[in-house]
């Protein structure tokens, strides 16, 4: 599950940071899902080398599946060999495994180990690695990203929020634990160079696992960092910085007071963990035919959508039946209350329902017939505590029916 954000101000207030102008951050606790803290956490921004982070997701789901080993040897196009810097300096024909592309990325960041890779898992095709990118993205419910290159290198519709970074960044971790250490490593041997890990955050902060920065002129400086402390796995991502020490520097700050913190802050948005079968089997091929429709600018890509007419909520509420359906006492069924065109609307048809009492009500982004979509799911209710609320009287009016245990990815209507 995942969290929405708290206020700006009431974040600042609660951590005590200063606000610097023009960035952005969100601290999540990972084993929960919960958002510590957040400032502009669904600004957009370009991603520069974070980029690289779903370009890993999709390697590693590729050695997961085992269409992949760490040993298969990927080629270097001369496209690939001729990105610019950062590079481990590939030539064009030459051979390289998909570890030393890895460690590439995850150390120096390094633009010609991620097009060879991107390349290598997009079957020759950087634009078919790119809209498998966005359509895992989405799968995910990053639904403020598009990417358009494995890299992170400019381009003008290639772009993020915190908050979707830090649902990537989160599902890395708890789906691939067994390559975090992929992201501390403090150096490695290539070709008889030793090349260093330029995370500024390794070695300077306890616990931390490392996981990415990025820059570029448009992007300014950004880092994604995770770190372990008394048992509490924490991310941060913090987008357009100013400089690396500023961005450092507030990243242990954030990560101090999220540790401090009770845990207990901020509203739930649970995002699609569990990626579908038909995305997550091959993401690659299946993308093609349903490939989303081309981004527009960064800057025209905000528009104000309106409030679908309600549908009569049914007599018997509908229910979505996982094939293990738990019966009984258990606190694990959920209601799904209306569906709406904007995440401000859907959050606060959720802050009414909270105010009411009705539940731990969460806003999960979904994507329906290609098209995004946010819902309010009321979690932790019994069986018949979730029928009985989509026959309360204060609901009538709204699409609402009922979700049974471990059956939530399905509940899409």
């Amino acid at each position: 599950m995942m969290c929405a954000a708290i206020s700006p101000a009431r974040a600042a207030s609660m951590i005590g940071v200063p606000t610097f102008p023009g960035t952005d951050w969100v601290v999540m606790d990972v084993t929960s899902g919960r958002v510590l803290s957040e400032h502009g956490a669904h600004t957009e921004r370009y991603p520069a080398s974070l980029t690289k982070l779903m370009t890993l997701e999709l390697a590693f789901e590729a050695l997961h599946a085992g269409r992949l080993t760490l040993d298969t040897r990927i080629p270097v196009s001369r496209a690939a060999a001729g990105v610019q810097r950062m590079r481990l300096d590939l030539r064009p024909g030459q051979t390289i495994t998909v570890r030393q592309a890895i460690l590439g990325m995850t150390t120096l960041s390094a633009n010609d180990a991620a097009t060879a890779l991107g390349e290598y898992l997009g079957h020759g095709s950087i634009e078919r690695f790119a809209r498998a990118m966005t359509a895992r993205a989405h799968a995910l419910g990053m639904l403020h990203t598009s990417f358009r290159n494995p890299s992170g290198l400019p381009d003008p519709e290639q772009v993020v929020d915190a908050y979707d970074v830090a649902i990537l960044a989160r599902h890395i971790l708890l789906t691939y634990p067994q390559y975090r250490y992929m992201f501390a490593v403090p150096s490695f041997v290539f070709e008889g160079r030793v090349i260093h890990n330029l995370n500024g955050m390794l070695g300077h902060y306890p616990g931390v696992i490392g996981m990415k920065t990025g820059y570029t002129d448009a992007a300014r400086f950004n880092v994604v960092t995770a770190a372990v402390r008394d048992g509490r796995l924490l991310v941060g991502v913090e987008l357009h910085a100013q400089s690396w020490s500023m961005a450092y520097g507030t990243m242990g700050k954030l990560l101090d007071a999220g540790f401090a913190s009770d845990a207990k802050p901020g509203e739930m948005l649970a995002a699609n963990h569990d990626v579908p079968p038909a995305v997550a089997d091959s993401a690659v091929d299946a993308t093609d035919a349903a490939a989303p429709a081309p981004v527009q600018s960064l800057a025209r890509r905000r528009v104000r959508v309106t409030l679908p007419a309600p549908h009569p909520s049914p007599r018997h509420p509908l229910v979505a039946r996982a094939d293990h359906e738990t019966r009984g006492g258990s606190a694990n069924w959920t209601a799904q209350v209306g569906a709406y065109d904007g995440y401000a609307l859907a959050r606060r048809q959720a802050s009414l329902l909270r105010d009411a009492r009705h539940g731990d009500a969460r806003v999960v982004g979904l994507l329906r017939h290609h098209r995004r979509i946010w819902v309010v799911r009321l979690t932790g209710l019994t069986e018949s505590r979730a029928r009985a609320t989509c026959v309360r009287r204060d609901l009538r009016g709204k699409s609402c029916f009922v979700i049974a245990p471990r059956n939530e990815v399905l509940a899409v209507r």
